[in-house]
């Protein structure tokens, strides 16, 4: 078990729109104030979607490098970039966010369904994901969803070898509706099945799931991923109003179970994340 805490935020995600939630970071000042202000409150990783002049989803890889270099100069998270996107987005697209050189990526483990939409993650996608970001040295994240999905992850590392880094860092999102419920239950299985390469993993739940899931993955030795991506309340009726305030919340946990925050250091090398900052 590690001493210390991984905390992700994921700060935007690309379901909530701005005009539902106007606190919602989409633009690039608000993300990158929502990373400084996430850093100081605990976290290590910035899991990153982007949004458009419209606020709409983008994968466009010149506002991606832009976001990429802005997080850099201002913050030492690591910084990841989503190669899922929208569940629109086509596979090339995709593909080519690994070209805005980010630190790390997810990279989902299989096809799901997502609400009444279908997220669609194809084995020949994954392994072409795979292998590029070996290449290309990005350190991916191996997104997971349902059980089966940590089966297609060993399947992955046999085909593959071992990623960039020779780590193998998971993070199950629990609680999407068609998915694995977020429930203790569904993530100490899901854990139980992980394949030996594993070397670490974090846990979030959607919504009302949020809490369960956060206290049974600190308690198991896991780390954490919160943020407005999954979770739009602070509690029964309170809206969440900035992403600090889960890192806060997730950060005072992890202290009270005697794993305090990861230090960005840290983080980076749990990871094994490439040092691409500028000296």
């Amino acid at each position: 078990m590690s001493q210390s805490t991984l905390i992700t935020v994921a700060a935007t995600g690309a379901e909530s729109t701005k005009a539902d939630v106007p606190t919602l970071p989409t633009t690039l000042e608000e993300l990158v104030e929502t990373a400084q202000r996430c850093e100081a409150a605990g976290a290590g990783l910035i899991h990153v979607h982007i949004r458009d002049d419209r606020h709409e989803p983008t994968l466009d890889v010149g506002r991606l490098r832009e976001t990429v270099a802005a997080l850099r100069e201002a913050t030492d998270l690591v910084v990841q970039l989503s190669t899922g996107g929208a569940i629109t987005d086509p596979f090339e697209a995709r593909l080519a966010v690994l070209d805005a050189d980010p630190d790390s990526c997810s990279l989902t483990c299989g096809s799901t369904n997502f609400g009444d939409g279908m997220f669609l993650n194809p084995h020949p996608f994954m392994r072409d994901l795979y292998v590029r970001a070996q290449e290309q040295e990005v350190v991916p994240e191996f997104e997971i969803f349902d059980l089966g999905h940590v089966h297609a992850l060993g399947r992955l590392i046999e085909e593959c070898g071992l990623p960039y880094g020779g780590k193998v860092h998971c993070d199950f999102v629990l609680g999407v509706p068609g998915a694995a419920p977020a429930t203790p239950q569904a993530l100490l299985a899901c854990v139980a099945a992980l394949p030996a390469e594993a070397t670490s993993w974090s846990a979030t739940g959607i919504g009302r799931g949020h809490l369960p899931i956060m206290a049974t993955a600190v308690a198991a030795g896991g780390h954490l991923r919160v943020g407005m991506e999954d979770n739009l309340l602070l509690a029964r009726g309170v809206k969440v109003e900035h992403n600090a305030q889960l890192v806060e919340r997730a950060a005072q946990l992890a202290e009270l179970l005697q794993r305090p925050a990861m230090s960005t250091a840290d983080a980076r090398e749990l990871l094994q994340v490439k040092d691409k900052r500028a000296r």
